[in-house]
């Protein structure tokens, strides 16, 4: 008989309504196979914590499928393989793949990368160079178009993708204006980052800020946030802006009570002519022909230090579901990740 380990795990216990509760979550241990028959058996190092994944949870047409209650929370993660029958594989192997939210997982090999830690912490396979750098990468550049004194403005400008946006940004001569939750998050974009401003979306008089912080209006518009950010952006987007839609997180948990000063779809769509505006959702995978020449790009302005990133490490499983709770609500500071 097989040996067997102890596979710690979190999976969605029940559908959320509104913003996800702890009850939403169940731990559980099940023993699996210590050998995988014709694949590999990986030991979770780190896995990500993100946005997209409460849309997972909710039941209905998206771009990818829902989860079940039952499931494993899914996830990028970067693992070691411990045990491999595999023979693009072997044991201390660092990989990236997508084992979600569990200490333990076994593969075909599929869909695995190698990783070189000599190269990169691991962990920013997660982030600055993983999917959030991706996605802001192949955002910015095939929906965005930047030109050299443009002005770009962030939502989310503190967190994995807008950090990445408002630096390439940079790189490629625009003026940069962030808007990222509190005082020491607009410092950061600002002192660390080197955004042009820094912008507290919760601040009183943001609506103020925000326009006189574009007086000549908005070129391109990185949306992360939708909600009250994005109808004080509209009215400032110049004739053929261009609005890279990544994320909408302040409407992830359901839709907010719609103001009446803003307008509503028919006279939206006629700005959307006359302004000659682009506005285009986007997922990353649609781009996957691009990873190559994002992954050179990216880890060599990261060599340079001309993008910085910062992470925040969670530490231990039974902390996951609290933390993407505080994701949600704007709490963590940097990429958030989980080591298990």
């Amino acid at each position: 008989m097989a040996e067997t380990i102890v596979n710690r795990r979190i999976v969605m216990a029940s559908r959320p309504s509104g913003m996800p509760k702890p009850d939403n979550f169940r731990l559980e241990e099940v023993e699996e196979p210590r050998e995988p028959q014709g694949g590999v058996r990986l030991k979770t190092l780190f896995f990500s914590l993100d946005p997209y994944m409460r849309g997972r949870m909710d039941e209905g047409p998206s771009y990818a499928e829902a989860l079940n209650p039952g499931d494993v929370m899914e996830g990028g993660s970067v693992s070691e393989v411990v045990a491999s029958a595999h023979p693009g594989f072997r044991p201390g192997d660092i990989v990236l793949g997508y084992s979600g939210w569990q200490t333990h997982s076994v593969s075909n090999g599929k869909g695995l990368r190698k990783l070189d830690p000599a190269l990169a912490p691991v962990s920013t396979a997660l982030g600055v160079l993983g999917m959030p750098g991706m996605t802001a990468y192949v955002g910015l550049h095939n929906i965005g178009h930047p030109k050299p004194g443009e002005t770009l403005v962030v939502a989310a400008a503190s967190g994995a993708v807008g950090s990445a946006v408002g630096q390439i940004g940079k790189i490629k001569g625009c003026r940069v204006v962030g808007m990222a939750g509190g005082p020491e998050k607009t410092r950061y974009i600002r002192e660390e980052l080197g955004f042009d401003v820094g912008l507290d979306h919760r601040a009183g008089d943001f609506a103020e800020r925000l326009k006189a912080a574009c007086p000549n209006g908005i070129d391109v518009y990185f949306e992360n946030v939708g909600g009250r950010v994005w109808d004080l952006v509209f009215p400032l987007l110049n004739d053929f802006a261009r609005v890279p839609v990544c994320g909408l997180i302040s409407q992830y948990n359901g839709f907010p009570p719609r103001r009446l000063d803003v307008p509503a779809v028919p006279e939206l769509m006629e700005d959307v002519l006359v302004k000659r505006l682009r506005i285009q959702g986007f997922i990353v995978s649609d781009f996957a022909v691009q990873q190559n020449e994002f992954l050179g790009e990216m880890s060599q302005w990261v060599k340079e230090g001309r993008v910085k990133y910062r992470e925040d490490i969670v530490e231990g499983l039974e902390r996951a579901a609290p933390a993407f709770i505080g994701l949600l609500e704007g709490r963590n500071f940097g990429k958030l990740l989980v080591r298990p």
